[in-house]
């Protein structure tokens, strides 16, 4: 069964469609969750840093005053204000890890030596490989290559100085844990900077979305109003001149009067009927102003087709009835045959051809049926973003429908079908 318009429609203009599943409510939530810390962060980074500093200068303090730094201790008999400076110095400096990483690094480097040289190796010094994290995270990737010996130096100098245990045991443990809190940075970073980029082609590509149905809907609007224009400007030329005659025949023929003011009737009441329905497009005031280009019809169909002709596709042209269409669905009809044998030269390939059948009918209804013989496949996109989506608007102007797709197999090619209904009486 051939598919309606609108699913045509979906698919010239979108492209593919991949189906998205809806994310689970735990995941939701922390995302929203993480969203907001993130966002409060921003706007108060003094307060999560300090919050973090006072994590770890108290966690410090009750290192020293709880005694547990002997048990990671090479002498035991160091001074206990040295003890207390040491573990200051690892833990106050983190207040500038994520504004100044590197000076933070360089301010603890000292602090680091003496921990080594007096013996006391706190476990605090390992407060360095968070300053570590965040230099991998925010600073150039060859900072890493001094900031890597600064830290292991400390290691080697406690090795050489108190030779407890395989020294390089030490400093390989050491450079593994470098290693490990550098790579966590790294791939945080590249995470983030992922996360960036997609966002930020995420909001272009929404801009260009926008801007492209903006344009292509002031587009299709300019043109509808050009078709309004002629339209509009015709029949009010007829009018005027049938007015014109009918008061000259007032005095001499007042059954030609007559006859002239039927006629104006008729003609406002079609001129009425295609501004109803042209309006209902434009619905917003155009800022240009239109151009004046005549608008083609029925009887343009014949240089229309013989041009397709010469561009290489066969066309073949059958008629049943006998056109009696106002102009502004004879344009509809003739926009709806131009669109598809376009698309045909585009997309069908080598060898195909087309053929057209128009089938008019009482009060202005009409069915034309365009096939062809190409490839097929899925709908071809306009590449001025209108194709399918400003034929569908032209055929509701008159209220009537429109079919695009592919051919049932086993035939090839695409068919499109237009049927608009007799026009309703004004």
């Amino acid at each position: 069964m051939r598919s309606e318009f609108r699913t045509t429609e979906a698919r010239s203009t979108m492209g593919p469609v991949t189906e998205q599943r809806p994310a689970e409510p735990l995941t939701e939530h922390v995302h929203r969750l993480t969203r907001r810390l993130r966002a409060f962060d921003r706007r108060h980074p003094l307060l999560w840093d300090a919050h973090f500093t006072g994590f770890w200068v108290l966690a410090a303090l009750v290192d020293y005053y709880g005694r547990g730094w002997r048990t990671t201790a090479h002498d035991l008999d160091v001074p206990g204000g040295l003890l207390l400076a040491l573990s200051l110095g690892f833990s106050v400096p983190l207040l500038g890890r994520r504004s100044h990483p590197r000076a933070v690094l360089l301010l603890m480097a000292p602090v680091a030596f003496v921990n080594a040289w007096s013996g006391a190796a706190l476990q605090a010094s390992l407060l360095q490989l968070v300053v570590l994290y965040h230099i991998a995270l925010r600073l150039p990737l060859r900072t890493l290559w001094w900031a890597a010996p600064l830290l292991t130096a400390p290691v080697v100098v406690s090795a050489v100085r108190y030779g407890e245990g395989a020294w390089h045991q030490q400093v390989g443990s050491h450079l593994t844990s470098i290693l490990v809190a550098a790579l966590i940075g790294v791939t945080v970073r590249s995470r983030r900077s992922y996360t960036e980029a997609l966002e930020d082609r995420a909001r272009r590509l929404e801009i260009e979305r926008d801007q492209q149905a903006l344009l292509a809907a002031a587009a299709e609007r300019a043109r509808i109003a050009r078709e309004m224009h002629d339209i509009i400007g015709h029949n009010l030329s007829v009018i005027t001149g049938l007015a014109d005659g009918g008061r000259y025949a007032a005095a001499k023929s007042p059954q030609r009067a007559a006859q002239a003011l039927d006629a104006i009737g008729a003609t406002s009441r079609q001129a009425l009927s295609e501004l109803r329905r042209l309006l209902d497009v434009l619905r917003e005031e155009e800022k240009e102003e239109a151009a004046l280009t005549p608008q083609p019809g029925l009887t343009d169909l014949d240089r229309l087709l013989a041009g397709v002709r010469d561009a290489g596709l066969p066309v073949r042209t059958t008629v049943h009835g006998r056109p009696d269409l106002p102009p502004g669905r004879q344009l509809t009809v003739y926009r709806v045959v131009q669109e598809a044998l376009t698309n045909t030269l585009k997309h069908a390939g080598p060898g195909a051809t087309s053929e057209i059948d128009l089938s008019y009918g009482a009060g202005g209804a009409v069915t034309v049926t365009i096939t062809d013989t190409g490839r097929g496949g899925p709908a071809p996109a306009s590449s001025d973003g209108r194709g399918l989506p400003g034929m569908r608007e032209r055929t509701a102007l008159y209220g009537g429908t429109l079919e695009a797709g592919p051919r049932p197999h086993p035939e090839r090619g695409w068919r499109v079908c237009l049927q608009l209904p007799e026009e309703v009486p004004q």
